[in-house]
């Protein structure tokens, strides 16, 4: 949790050298944490503070969302089209449903808006100045703050092979495949004759979102499509939708397995169909998005499936392939799992946001293909982020978003 030092030395450098100062200095990607029950905002380059101001977050009844979110999209001048137009300059958008920042004209210390997160007029402005598209926003209900990751064998950077050998006395020399300029990197050492170059570096390409999460109805059908279509009993779509060319297809397994032919993924299809792929049953997924659009996404295996997950957030900045380098920021956030939730997902043991490496153990749970983490770290760029939760990323998470992933707030103990 950050210290009242901490506000009140980030506060004096924004009175005294102005965040447009602070902004001109910053190369990497920054990221937005709102703390609503300080009614807070702190803007963090990686784990040191930027900026600070103040805020008004949602009243009673018009809640400001807390998750994980990104800036969508940026106006300078924008009106409401909730609320009989009502001005929202220097407007930041984080959800396509109608949250974002903005300028307002009234921000007490309470929540007083209708859900979005208000900000002083002056701050708002340097705050749009400071931002891109693409940069993370973090809303939660108790204050917190991101801190360097130390050991957790995350993704780093690295060059992706070209696609064929190249001799040893070709000329090496910046070319253009397509319409994305690349360019030929060396080791420090020259190769011998016929030796493979090291790499084809895209140039200002958007950097990688990525989410694991728990296997969803829909995910577990493409997993089981792509199982039938192996087993030639399905040739449609991957689409996990329980068309009727998928409930043919299991019908035909089941007859042939011996069991009543339902057309329904049931526990027994899914028990029977992993046996015979010799594959462990679904439980998490793996995918991938990029300048908000998806890329790729696959099956993953999570260990001791059991036990939740909990919410965490990792973000890489000072990104560097050459050295095979990134420096990666995580924090964790609250997320209640209601009962009938923990037991559809088969989870018997919660997770706390607050232990020590929670996020770090989480991710080492989490069974990932070595050729998948190598595409990844292909991908990887200042502002690539990591998702790991258990819940809370389909109701906001679509079209040209980055995932947003939706966290609930813990029960209140009496006392």
């Amino acid at each position: 949790m950050l210290s009242k030092l901490a506000f009140s030395l980030a506060l004096t450098a924004t009175t005294l050298f102005g965040t447009t100062a602070l902004a001109a200095e910053n190369t990497a990607p920054l990221q937005i944490f709102v703390s609503k029950d300080k009614q807070s905002l702190v803007v963090y380059d990686g784990d040191q503070v930027v900026t600070t101001s103040n805020v008004s977050t949602g009243k009673r009844g018009h809640t400001t969302p807390s998750g994980i979110f990104s800036i969508i999209e940026k106006k300078k001048t924008h009106f409401s089209n909730l609320y009989d137009d009502a001005p929202m300059p220097f407007m930041q958008r984080i959800t396509w449903s109608g949250f974002a920042l903005h300028e307002s004209r009234h921000v007490p210390d309470y929540p007083a808006s209708h859900g979005c997160v208000r900000m002083p007029r002056a701050f708002a402005k340097e705050l749009f100045s400071m931002t891109k598209r693409g940069f993370h926003v973090v809303i939660s209900d108790r204050e917190i703050a991101p801190r360097a990751v130390v050991d957790a064998d995350l993704f780093m950077p690295r060059f992706a092979k070209p696609q064929a050998e190249l001799l040893s006395d070709a000329e090496l020399r910046p070319t253009v495949s397509g319409d994305v300029e690349v360019e030929v990197a060396m080791s420090e050492t020259l190769p011998k004759l016929g030796a493979e170059a090291v790499a084809a570096l895209p140039r200002n390409e958007p950097p990688v979102k990525i989410l694991i999460s728990r296997a969803t109805e829909r995910q577990k059908m493409m997993d089981a499509q792509r199982m039938l279509s192996r087993l030639g009993h399905y040739d449609g779509a991957i689409d996990g939708a329980a068309g009727a060319k998928t409930r043919d297809a299991i019908k035909a397994y089941q007859d042939l397995h011996g069991q009543k032919p339902t057309g329904v993924m049931d526990e027994a299809f899914l028990v029977s169909i992993h046996k015979v792929m010799n594959r462990k049953p679904l439980t998490g997924w793996l995918s991938a998005r990029r300048n908000f659009k998806p890329v790729f996404d696959m099956p993953v295996d999570i260990a001791n499936p059991e036990a939740a997950l909990g919410t965490h957030f990792f973000t890489a900045i000072r990104v560097n392939p050459a050295q095979n380098k990134a420096d990666w920021f995580v924090t964790s956030l609250d997320n209640h799992i209601p009962a009938k939730t923990m037991q559809r997902l088969g989870i018997t043991v919660s997770a706390d946001a607050t232990a020590d490496s929670a996020a770090e153990d989480a991710f080492k749970r989490v069974a990932i293909p070595s050729e998948t983490r190598a595409k990844i770290e292909t991908m990887l760029g200042d502002g690539s982020s990591l998702t790991i939760t258990d819940t809370g990323t389909e109701s906001e998470t679509g079209l040209g978003t980055d995932f947003i992933t939706i966290v609930k707030p813990l029960p209140k103990t009496e006392g």
